[in-house]
């Protein structure tokens, strides 16, 4: 009995470790993605679908320089796999300065935070800015 107890424990803990997760955000009507604060693990997949049209996602910070995915086109489908933990700042490049950014939260890591909150954004974009970073540290 404990052998197959720890035999299903096992496979349980490979199956997780072993697989990865897609997670869809929209670009809304409404200048802004339909999940703000993304959090996913290592190895997991954010896909940009583009149901309105005017925007793209352009990463302005991250763990490391080299980390930083490609700016997608506007109007145009993006996905991105997350290798590296820490925490990711995007926005759409037209509608930035208003505020639609967005945050990716990998690894439930926090190491680069600091980075993250002193990065220079306009007025608004930095007011929207510390409300996510409230949102990604309470969950």
């Amino acid at each position: 009995m404990r052998i197959i107890l720890i035999f299903l424990v096992v496979t349980i803990m490979s199956t997780k470790i072993g697989s990865s997760e897609t997670m869809q955000i929209n670009f809304t009507e409404h200048d802004s993605y339909s999940i703000e604060v993304a959090h996913i693990d290592v190895g997991d997949t954010i896909e940009w679908l583009p149901k309105n049209e005017g925007h793209n996602v352009e990463f302005l910070a991250g763990p490391t320089i080299k980390s930083l995915p490609e700016k997608s086109e506007l109007n145009a489908f993006h996905s991105v796999v997350f290798n590296m933990p820490g925490v990711y700042l995007y926005q759409c490049t037209p509608h930035g300065n208003m505020g639609m950014v967005g945050l990716v939260v990998v690894g439930n890591d926090f190491h680069n935070l600091k980075e993250i909150k002193d990065f220079e954004l306009p007025r608004v974009a930095s007011s929207v800015l510390k409300r996510l970073i409230r949102v990604a540290q309470s969950n």
